[in-house]
C-alpha cells in the first residue's frame, strides 16, 4: 500500500496542528525526498520547554493525528525522559525536543542537503 502525496500531506497539516495546539517551539520541517538512501521522506523537528512539555506535544500530536485519520505512530521512542522523543509515522518522522538536546545533536546540521521549512506558528514563542 503506497501512500499518496496528499496522505503526506496531510498527516504533516496534522502533526504540526499538533504541535501547535500545545505550543511547540522552534518547528522545522525537512524534506528529504531529494536525498538518496533516506529512512523516510519527511522529518518535523520541535522544541518543548521541559520533559512535561515534550511529552504534552507528543501526546497531542498522537491524539490530533488519530482522531482525524485514525493513523498511529509505527514506533515511539524516548518518553521515558523526554529530553528528545521520536515519533515514527513511517514516511514523517518526528523529533521532539527539549532545547539544549536539539542543539547537542543538530539535526538540521547533520541533514543538511534536506529543504527546510520553517514553520510559522500563530502564537509568539
Amino acid at each position: 500500500m503506497q501512500e499518496s502525496k496528499a496522505g503526506a500531506d496531510e498527516l504533516i497539516a496534522l502533526i504540526l496542528s499538533g504541535i501547535e495546539e500545545v505550543k511547540g517551539v522552534d518547528i522545522n520541517l525537512l524534506d528529504l525526498r531529494e536525498i538518496e538512501n533516506t529512512v523516510c521522506d519527511y522529518f518535523i523537528i520541535c522544541n518543548g520547554t521541559s520533559n512535561t512539555h515534550v511529552n504534552a506535544i507528543v501526546s497531542s500530536i498522537q491524539k490530533t493525528v488519530s482522531k482525524a485519520i485514525k493513523d498511529k505512530p509505527w514506533h515511539v521512542e524516548g518518553s521515558e525522559n523526554a529530553e528528545w522523543v521520536l515519533m515514527d509515522y513511517v514516511n514523517v518522522v518526528v523529533h521532539v525536543f527539549q532545547k539544549q538536546i536539539r542543539e547537542f545533536y543538530d539535526i538540521e546540521g547533520l541533514w543538511g542537503d534536506a529543504k527546510v521549512t520553517m514553520v510559522a506558528s500563530s502564537y509568539n514563542n
